[in-house]
């Protein structure tokens, strides 16, 4: 799965437990829920080998035939993947945000004074 599908659906996971656990299975709301997980899900192959022991599961082994993992992508010292100078861009754009803040911070310490 892709990262951020990965992390939204990890995010509803616990919704989608309760739901059962409260005995919603037939439910419009996680009907709804499991049309977002199928889709989440619409692109995920292969297998997964697991160890069940004692009330455990553990994660022993896997495989996909397409998997989006790709060892040759995951490097920042190539430069034909990726771009150095690209990451000055990424970071103002997301500590802007937090410039704001301070700026608001700022202004509000000085209208206490």
């Amino acid at each position: 799965m892709d990262r951020e599908v990965l992390h939204l659906r990890n995010s509803l996971i616990p919704q989608y437990a309760r739901m059962v656990y409260n005995g919603f299975w037939f439910s419009p709301e996680r009907r709804m829920l499991q049309a977002a997980m199928d889709e989440a899900a619409q692109t995920v192959t292969g297998e997964a080998r697991l160890k069940l022991y004692r009330g455990n599961c553990m994660i022993v082994g896997r495989r996909a035939p397409q998997p989006l993992y790709d060892p040759r992508l995951a490097t920042f010292e190539l430069e034909e993947v990726y771009d150095q100078r690209d990451a000055g861009g990424f970071i103002k754009l997301n500590a802007l945000r937090l410039r704001m803040a301070a700026r608001a911070g700022r202004r509000n310490a000085s209208k206490a004074q």
